[in-house]
């Protein structure tokens, strides 16, 4: 058989295993607003137990520019819900682009009320988790939206997507304040509606959540100025660099955006690895005087208020503490990776830096009780090698180190 043909063998298999377990197909929905505006979404349900997900569209799009995405997150098992906000797409209300002057300067961040009226029949429907929410937006009609709606629901919101838009005053209040809940930022230079970008870069900068990450896709210079995207609509020609216009020229992007809620709503509820660009404050802070101690106090306070927080990648300290032995600086090298212990006591990685540290140290016995921790966690093989990796190529190299500290810190051999 060939590849391909082997291939559509699969994709028939997996269709039937779908359709027997009953996963119903996407359900066009009518919702109706407080003032009784009829409002129309699409539930793209799993059939089973699982968290839901919101997604609200740029005001130059409609619910359907998410179909995308929601198929994908429905396939792996969440709930979506996409809308067309009033006056857009299949819903009622005055068409936006015929709003008044008057209108516009009242509505132009969009009806938040409408966004509370979908999010609570997403979280009403059957086998929908209410505690297990994601939110995604483009735009800014999409991503101030869906920050208002994660600042006045803090507990069961665990995951946001920003695509292409801002937030004001309180909603970057808010994302300074939501120091654990994880935030993917998507943004282009191409987005014909600058200076989007640097609205982007502005609420990535200010939030403080050290599981944020950011998805930026660059070009040789910025798109020209010509109008504001909430009072646009077919002004100002699409090129492909705005909210989920993106998907076009960028097919990857859906697969980020779905590995991010499953993530953060399938694997690990609420948490997402921190990540190094995020957490370069701390870098800085550790190779200051008193750095390391004021890092771990922020560690230590972090954990008290989430026991699953984490503030930097371990391959991060993992590589500072490295450079720090490699230049002689033994003793910085052994608090970095100390600290790194702290986190991730679990890594054969992080055990086997501690024990070579030590025996660079000339602390032999310590040598030798990390390395023999190490060999046990691979021998156990019950967590990953690393947080981060778990091949047998990375197994084996930490083996091949952790052996080599502990035969040289029991014979006694130099280094």
């Amino acid at each position: 058989m060939s590849k391909i043909g082997f291939i559509l063998v699969l994709s028939l298999l997996f269709n039937e295993v779908g359709l027997a377990q009953g996963a119903p197909p996407p359900r066009a929905i009518d919702l109706t607003a407080t003032d009784g505006t009829q409002l129309k979404a699409t539930l793209f349900s799993t059939g089973k137990p699982g968290p839901g997900v919101l997604l609200l569209h740029q005001v130059n799009r409609d619910r359907k520019s998410w179909d995308t995405v929601a198929e994908k997150l429905a396939a792996a098992g969440i709930h979506t819900l996409t809308v067309d906000m009033r006056g857009i797409g299949d819903s009622g209300g005055t068409r936006w682009e015929k709003l008044s002057d008057e209108e516009l300067s009242k509505h132009w961040r969009g009806w938040p009320e409408d966004v509370e009226v979908a999010l609570q029949f997403l979280s009403s429907q059957p086998g929908v988790d209410r505690n297990r929410i994601g939110l995604g937006g483009a735009g800014l009609l999409g991503v101030d939206n869906c920050v208002e709606a994660a600042r006045q629901h803090r507990s069961p919101i665990k995951s946001l997507v920003l695509m292409s838009g801002e937030t004001f005053h309180e909603g970057l209040q808010f994302l300074h304040q939501a120091s654990q809940l994880p935030e993917l930022f998507v943004f282009s230079d191409d987005d014909e509606y600058p200076p989007t970008q640097d609205a982007m870069k502005l609420l990535y900068a200010t939030a403080s959540s050290p599981s944020k990450k950011l998805v930026h896709y660059s070009s040789s210079e910025d798109a020209p100025w010509l109008w504001y995207e909430p009072f646009d609509i077919g002004r100002v020609p699409a090129k492909g660099g705005h909210g989920t216009d993106m998907f076009q020229p960028h097919p990857e992007l859906p697969g980020i955006i779905v590995h991010w809620f499953v993530t953060t709503l399938l694997t690990t509820p609420g948490h997402a690895p921190a990540d190094g660009l995020a957490a370069a404050a701390i870098f800085n802070q550790l190779q200051s005087p008193g750095g390391i101690a004021a890092v771990a106090q922020q560690f230590k306070e972090a954990r008290q208020k989430d026991p699953q927080a984490q503030l930097w990648p371990e391959v991060a300290l993992d590589i500072l503490g490295a450079d720090f032995k490699r230049v002689g600086d033994i003793k910085m090298a052994i608090e970095i990776f100390k600290l790194n212990l702290l986190a991730y006591p679990d890594s054969a990685e992080a055990n086997d830096d501690f024990g070579d540290a030590y025996l660079a140290d000339g602390q032999k016995e310590l040598a030798r009780q990390y390395a023999e921790k190490a060999l046990a966690l691979l021998d156990a093989h019950t967590t990953p090698a690393t947080s981060w990796s778990d091949t047998e190529q990375k197994r084996g190299q930490i083996r091949r180190s952790a052996a080599r500290t502990l035969a040289q810190a029991s014979s006694g051999a130099d280094r």
